[in-house]
């Protein structure tokens, strides 16, 4: 049987007139010698093929590109838009130069150029990422062919599992998927990347077919197998979405970022021991008792997280349940979870900011104002003035200022410090180490935090509230949070002030990945994070102030009298700013006893014979189990590890969008263009450094725009090495990253979301304008 793939102009030459599903485009192709011998006959062979004035597109097709190793996609010339000799043999010439310099094999392709294109992309049978069974085409809408392939904006990427329904798949996609098909017949076993344009006549056109080259090339997943466990979670999904008796709301979706947003904090793809650490301390029992502690719908004995193929969801319905008062009416209660949910469907760019756009979780000065969206809904005066009521009473309990439910939160840190040294005293077995560590850390540190967590966005939400009702202006707004002093700032001062020993004795437990055990503490690796960086006799300890004028302490002191706020002015700008500052401060003790538990489990594991990496798939419940049993620990650890494997290997192989509305996205979804977070006022223009998930060190990073994929305390470092900017794929506006660019008012982008950040972390100079709202490709 012929051998289909070839160089790029075999290829195409191979397939013309053999696929029903698209049109290969006829062509003229020589090689670089004969080229050099009979440049005339070449000419004319053109203008004989497709007439002398035609309009005409060289194209490499060199031997080194396309081949099963290494593609050399866009490294060579091509020339669009030819016309007559003269320019022709200016594009040959053009094109055999890119090769630096031709073999005599080497060959030029031209062909007509194609007019009436409406869409175009590139298509692959597989994950490139993974070789898991998954159709990816990226296409753009419009004439420009070669938007896709050049990183140009608006692009649509579709995803559809091998064997999917057609209506899992967008209609724009499916004449591509049709292609796909007959590819893959023609070429059993052999993964493909091809480029395709169609016309506003619905003709298809396949532009190039060539080997895809995998990061991953091991075996994938049977394609039966693969589909089975698409299926189950379809399934799942279908189940979850059903009403439930102590729930309102008729249905639910999921998603990675809202709430607790476990894409930003333990990524996509966690390993097992890092999610069941999460679950564990927090999102299992420890957000539903905070929540309800603190004036909201009791929803204790909800897991916040389903775990689809070990990738981490948030329930949406769960959460916008506990963010409804406790004391408002079932009936109220049942509207607003499903206003809420159909708000988030139709807006779906919103799910990484449903506490600022769609949810109404606390009372500002504001918020009659904000309530009168909900007239649009349906809801009346009196429904509204019943919401507004709740969420004062529930508000005023948080932030009172003496018995408020913050303040009682802010002591069970304290606590949580003293038992973190009374442990580390003990003489306890490293198991019951462990055991007790997050015993504590459960009790006296996430539970607080979570409450500190919302008092801090309580904070936020009040201060957003002060720029909305014209008593500050976003820049009073941004130097408000620039005097804030919370422990990311103390720990760029104290890297300058404090000798090494010091400052790791401070700071030493961080570890980027907070709950990644394969991810050295700082004062594991100190030479890894803070190189050669000593004390600076130089470095400024004091930070701005910010001060009220006599006309914002007099409008304050009416907004919060007229709003029935249990705060004075002074209160109130002290809570402000303590919300802010104690978030951080108890997310900084609390994951002092988190690292603890993995330098523990990992010392516990290693003597047992098993690796960093060997625990990373290990479940946290084994610690429970095994303190209540007598069984032999090196075989449950062993046991659970193997499980661990065989499931991340399902994790990795499986491919869910970052919201999933309806059971039929597991097996089809678009990756949408999300709508970023921009923090300070301020721009940057700098290079483009890409750091990968869990990275520890990189080249110099002065003046750079950094992307992180996702980002906690851990990666404080990077601070302190002078950086430019900062591009997060996941994170919200009131996460950790956003409140630290804005305190240091560094130029930031939380949150762009997949495709935005790919498309944007490709450029080697980027501007990043936060107050335009815009991020601009400048090479």
């Amino acid at each position: 049987m012929l051998d289909i793939l070839s160089t790029k102009a075999r290829t195409l030459g191979n397939l013309e007139g053999r696929l029903a599903a698209a049109r290969v485009l006829p062509q003229v192709s020589f090689t670089a010698a004969e080229w050099e011998r009979d440049r005339a006959g070449r000419l004319a062979a053109v203008a004989d093929a497709f007439g002398p004035e035609a309009a005409v597109i060289v194209r490499s097709s060199a031997l080194s590109e396309d081949g099963n190793a290494a593609s050399n996609a866009g490294a060579y010339s091509s020339i669009l838009d030819v016309r007559g000799a003269a320019a022709l043999a200016g594009a040959v010439d053009e094109v055999l130069a890119s090769y630096r310099p031709a073999a005599p094999e080497d060959e030029v392709l031209v062909q007509p150029m194609l007019s009436g294109v409406a869409v175009s992309g590139v298509a692959f049978t597989h994950d490139p990422g993974t070789n898991a069974p998954y159709r990816v085409i990226s296409l753009h809408r419009g004439s420009d062919t070669a938007a896709i392939t050049a990183g140009r904006g608006g692009a649509e990427t579709h995803v559809v599992a091998r064997g999917a329904p057609p209506d899992a798949a967008a209609e724009a996609v499916r004449p591509v998927l049709a292609l796909l098909d007959e590819l893959e017949a023609l070429m059993p076993g052999r993964p493909l990347d091809i480029e395709f344009a169609a016309l506003t006549d619905g003709a298809l056109y396949l532009l190039q077919a060539r080997p895809l080259v995998l990061a991953d090339a091991r075996e994938t997943m049977p394609e039966a197998e693969h589909r089975a466990v698409l299926d189950r979670i379809a399934a799942r999904v279908a189940t979850l979405q059903r009403p439930h008796p102590y729930l309102c709301g008729q249905s639910t979706v999921f998603g990675v970022m809202p709430d607790w947003n476990p894409a930003e904090i333990i990524g996509t793809r966690p390993r097992p021991l890092a999610l069941s650490l999460y679950r564990d301390l927090l999102t299992d029992m420890t957000w539903a008792y905070q929540r309800n502690n603190y004036g909201y719908r009791n929803l204790r004995g909800f897991p916040l997280l389903q775990a689809f193929a070990g990738q981490p969801y948030v329930d949406v319905r769960l959460s916008f349940n506990s963010f409804i008062p406790s004391d408002l009416d079932d009936a109220i209660a049942e509207r607003l979870a499903e206003h809420y949910i159909r708000r988030l469907v139709e807006a779906p760019h919103l799910h990484d900011k449903i506490e600022f756009e769609i949810v109404f979780s606390c009372y500002t000065l504001d918020l009659p104002d904000r309530l009168e969206e909900l007239a649009g809904a349906g809801f009346g005066a009196a429904e509204r003035e019943a919401l507004a009521s709740s969420l004062r009473r529930l508000t005023n309990r948080v932030i009172a200022q003496q018995d408020g439910l913050w303040r009682l939160d802010a002591q069970k840190i304290d606590i949580l410090r003293e038992r973190q040294d009374r442990i580390g005293a003990s003489d306890l077995e490293p198991l019951e180490r462990i055991y007790w560590l997050l015993q504590d850390c459960r009790r006296y540190g996430t539970l607080p935090f979570a409450g500190l967590a919302r008092a801090g966005f309580m904070a936020v939400q009040l201060l957003r509230s002060l720029v909305a009702t014209g008593v500050f202006t976003e820049g009073d707004y941004q130097r408000f949070l620039g005097s804030v002093d919370t422990v990311s700032g103390q720990f760029s001062r104290d890297l300058s002030r404090l000798d090494r020993a010091a400052f790791l004795e401070r700071y030493g437990h961080l570890r980027p990945g907070t709950y990644d055990i394969c991810s050295p503490r700082y004062d594991e690796a100190p030479d890894l994070y803070l190189g050669g960086r000593g004390r600076d006799a130089t470095a400024q300890d004091d930070k701005p102030g910010f001060g009220l004028s006599p006309r914002q302490l007099r409008e304050i002191r009416g907004l919060l009298g007229r709003h029935g706020m249990s705060l004075d002015v002074v209160d109130f700008v002290e809570f402000l700013q303590a919300g802010i500052e104690m978030r951080e401060y108890a997310k900084f003790v609390f994951t002092r006893s988190l690292s603890d538990v993995l330098r523990a489990f990992t010392d516990w594991g290693g003597a047992l014979g098993f690796s960093a990496d060997d625990l990373s798939y290990a479940d946290i419940g084994i610690v429970g189990d095994l303190n209540a049993r007598t069984d032999d620990p090196a075989t449950v650890l062993a046991r659970s590890i193997e499980d661990g494997r065989r499931r991340y290997d399902e994790t990795r192989r499986v491919w869910l969008p970052a919201l999933i509305t309806r059971p039929e996205d597991v097996l089809g979804f678009q990756i949408a263009e999300s709508a970023p977070n921009f923090v300070t006022q301020g721009s940057v223009t700098g290079p483009v450094v890409r750091l990968a998930p869990g990275a520890q060190r990189a080249a110099d990073l002065s003046g750079a725009i950094v992307f992180v994929q996702s980002a906690d305390p851990g990666y404080d470092w990077l601070f302190s090495h002078g950086i430019g900017g900062l591009v997060t794929e996941y994170g919200g506006i009131n996460s950790h990253m956003a409140i630290r660019a804005g305190e240091l008012q560094l130029p930031a982008v939380i949150g762009a979301g997949e495709e935005l950040f790919r498309r944007w972390s490709r450029a080697h100079w980027l501007r990043l304008d936060c107050a335009a709202r815009r991020v601009e490709r400048v090479s």
